[in-house]
Parts: structure tokens; C-alpha cells; sequence
């Protein structure tokens, strides 16, 4: 399979090349030349086989021409060692659990997957150290510290905004050490996402290391991210509440959906999808006016969505070849501030005890008003509630309990790098850290 560029000024890619370069040198994502569709007779078992032995057939469909297939057995099966069940939240609303991995965010799939695919790749490569550069605004920074971490031969740089991320997402990703350095920028997500994409247009940066990004940029991440959306349906089957299946998104960097997007692609009898912003409305905006009109992100209660310029906006486009029009007869949208965000928690956990995130609360609430008669939809449940501790509770009214794996995190002692938001520090910083 190769990979082309969403601004078609770079030549085509294979699989390795597009996972170790994450960007194309016209600054532009890389996409597949195909998508390729699964038969029917695996829609129609689908129902009756595992999470990792769906994601496997979907992995081959994306990377079987070049990977061995045993090797990316493996590496499926590595990655989805944890559940992604779906809970009745009420009538024909389900919640889509995705917070049951390593850093309790639905992040740790495409993490853990890239990290294995990566030292896949450079294991072929030779000794040369891979440098993974990440810009977060809340839970990708701990997915992918965790999912690299001790990852012999690929050193992890996580940039995130001071004072921007829950104290727990922080704990997740400064307090690990090893092969993983976190570097607080004095300012937003949009900020850390600048310097990291103006890195990988360094002409001396690139000569002196080799780099590479865990965010949803890189094909590597985002693309087994459709796995959930597999395993969703396959859940929602065995209910008998596949028909007229909807699926809602909490979108920010618009990764998470665009795989989603990919699956249905495939051949996955998704009906409709439903786009949730907070108040970073972009995408929402888009589709009243067709206008893209990025803008400084927002600081709100649902952080990791806080997006001013969503880099997978540019893959959205590109698969419905820039119709404003197709995409939006298969994705609507929603926006709520924080007040709206707010309210729903409130609600949902007094009138049917669950307990949502602000992310999911945005995607519980897009559902539950888009749902239309006869339809039966799932929402994101996009990280434990835990995370985000002092607000869910002071919102509910109720204690949240840490699960045990949080609460270590908390204990560790924080090592970050203080650092201006100015590209020339970050490089003088990276230079200065090469092996």
C-alpha cells in the first residue's frame, strides 16, 4: 500500500516511511491510496468473534501488504488487552467504554499499537534512536507515554500547555522518566502542536534526528482507532440493536471520528455519525456555512477536545474529495459550553446513575437530542471519570472513586521542562538531546 499526501505535493510513501516521517514533507497526512472493504461474511460473524480477532481482519484490510501477518497478529493482540464494552445508559442509548486500557482514555489503542508497529520498523532499521515529538492538550500525551514507555530505541517528547491539563492527566505522563521527557510550553495545545509540526519542517533538525508523531497525524495512531467502532456494532448485534446504528464522536483533533469514518469506508453498516464539540466549534461551523475557519482554542471543562485548528479535518475533506455536502450527509454536528456540559453530567447521574466525563457529556447529550425514531445509538465514553475528579464531583454532587491505577500515577514525582513557547528553544532543546 502507499500513502499520499492530503496537499499532493510529496511523493507517495510506504507504510514504514509514512509511520517513521508522521508528516509529509509538503506538510500535508498521509493517507492510503485504497481503502479496502471487508467481505460480507465477516459483517454477518462478526457478532460472534473477539475484539482482537475483528481487529485483526481490519488491521490486514489497513496494513497486511506490509506487514507479516503474523507479526501484526501480534501486535493487534498485544494492543487490545483490555475491553471496550458498550453500557445501556437509557432506551436505545448506550455508552461506548473506551476508558479501559493502561491510561483509563481511549487514546491507549492507537498508542500502543504505533509503539508496536514502530519498534516494528525500526527493528529493521538498525540502532539509529527514533524521536517521537507529541503535542497534547489532555489524554494523548499518557497514552502515548505509557504506550512507548521503556520502548527500547524511541525516546518520547511530550508537549503540553502549562496549566491547561487535569493534575492526574499531568501525573500520567511527568512522572515516568525512562524514555519519556515532558516539556510544559507556556501556552496552548495549538501552540504545542505548532512547534511540533514546525519540527518536522526543520532541515537541521530532520538531518541530525530522526523524527516522528504519536498524534493523531500519524496513520499509525489514528488508524486502529476504528477497531472500537468494530467491536461497537459487533456489541450492539449481539443486542439486536444494530439496525439504523448511530455513533457520536466527542471531537477534537477529529482522529477518533475519522477513523470511525474509515471503518464505515469498509464496509461498517454505521448509519450516521454525530460530531460533538464543546465550545471549539469549528467543525460544527463548517457544516452550516462550508466555511473551515480555524481560530485560538478555547480553555474549557472538556480539555482534551480544545482544538482550535483540527489537524484531521484535512483526512475528512480528502475522503469525501472536499464535498461539503457528502460529509454532511454522514456526519452532523453539535456544540455545548461548559454551562451545557455541566448540566448534562448533572442529569444524566441523577435521572440514570452514570457517571460521564465532560467529553462524554458531550457526546451523551449530542446523541440523546439527534436520536431519531427507531434508531439505536452509542456515544464515546471517552476517559474515566477519575481524570477529572474535582470537577465531575463538584458538578454531581458525588464522590468519584480513583481506580488503583490513577491513584499510582499520583504518587509520582513530577519531572517536566519548563519551556517559552518559541520554536528556536525547542530546537536548541532537541539538538541538544541528540544521541
Amino acid at each position: 500500500m502507499k500513502y499520499y499526501s492530503t496537499n499532493k505535493q510529496a511523493p507517495l510513501a510506504t507504510l514504514h516511511e509514512a509511520v517513521v516521517k508522521g508528516l509529509a514533507p509538503d506538510k500535508g497526512l498521509y493517507m492510503p491510496e485504497k481503502i479496502n472493504k471487508l467481505p460480507q461474511n465477516f459483517f454477518e460473524s462478526i457478532d460472534k468473534m473477539s475484539f482482537q480477532e475483528m481487529s485483526y481482519e481490519v488491521a490486514k484490510a489497513f496494513f497486511g501488504e506490509d506487514v507479516e501477518h503474523e507479526a501484526l497478529k501480534k501486535i493487534v493482540y498485544d494492543t487490545l488487552s483490555f475491553p471496550t464494552p458498550i453500557k445501556k445508559v437509557e432506551e436505545n442509548i448506550y455508552s461506548l467504554e473506551l476508558f479501559h486500557g493502561p491510561t483509563l482514555a481511549f487514546k491507549d489503542v492507537g498508542a500502543r499499537f504505533m509503539a508496536r508497529l514502530l519498534q516494528y520498523f525500526t527493528k529493521q532499521e538498525g540502532k539509529e534512536e527514533v524521536n517521537v515529538l507529541v503535542a497534547t492538550s489532555g489524554d494523548t500525551g499518557s497514552a502515548v507515554a505509557n504506550g512507548f514507555l521503556g520502548v527500547e530505541g524511541i525516546h518520547v517528547y511530550v508537549l503540553y500547555p502549562k496549566g491547561k491539563v487535569s493534575k492526574i492527566q499531568e501525573s500520567q505522563f511527568t512522572t515516568l522518566g525512562q524514555n519519556i521527557t515532558a516539556i510544559e510550553v507556556d501556552g496552548v495545545f495549538d501552540d504545542c502542536q505548532a512547534l511540533v509540526k514546525n519540527a518536522f519542517m526543520d532541515k537541521e533538525l530532520n538531518a541530525k534526528m530522526k523524527l516522528t508523531s504519536a498524534n493523531s497525524i500519524n496513520v499509525a495512531r489514528f488508524l486502529p482507532q476504528a477497531f472500537y467502532y468494530f467491536n461497537a456494532y459487533a456489541q450492539a448485534k449481539k443486542l439486536g440493536k444494530a439496525k439504523d446504528f448511530v455513533v457520536c464522536v466527542p471531537s477534537g483533533n477529529f482522529g477518533n471520528i475519522t477513523a470511525a469514518l474509515f471503518g464505515q469506508q469498509m464496509g461498517l453498516p454505521i448509519k450516521r455519525f454525530i460530531a460533538a464539540n464543546n465550545a471549539n466549534d469549528i467543525f460544527y461551523k463548517y457544516l452550516l456555512t462550508g466555511k473551515y475557519e480555524p481560530k485560538a482554542s478555547l480553555h474549557t471543562l472538556a480539555n482534551a477536545m480544545d482544538v482550535g485548528a483540527p489537524s484531521n479535518f484535512a483526512r475528512i475533506l480528502d475522503l469525501y474529495d472536499g464535498s461539503w455536502e457528502t460529509i454532511k450527509s454522514h456526519v452532523s454536528g453539535a456544540t455545548y459550553s461548559d454551562e451545557q456540559i455541566g448540566e448534562t453530567m448533572k442529569a444524566c447521574y441523577e435521572i440514570d446513575g452514570y457517571i460521564l466525563d465532560p467529553h462524554g457529556a458531550c457526546g451523551y447529550r449530542a446523541l440523546k437530542e439527534g436520536l431519531k425514531d427507531g434508531e439505536t445509538g452509542v456515544f464515546c465514553e471517552t476517559a474515566h471519570p477519575a481524570k477529572f475528579k474535582d470537577t465531575v464531583e463538584e458538578i454531581i454532587g458525588a464522590e468519584v472513586e480513583i481506580p488503583e491505577r490513577l491513584a499510582a500515577f499520583m504518587k509520582g514525582k513530577k519531572q517536566s521542562v519548563l519551556m517559552d513557547n518559541d520554536f528556536g528553544a525547542f530546537k536548541n532543546f532537541l539538538l541538544n538531546n541528540v544521541k
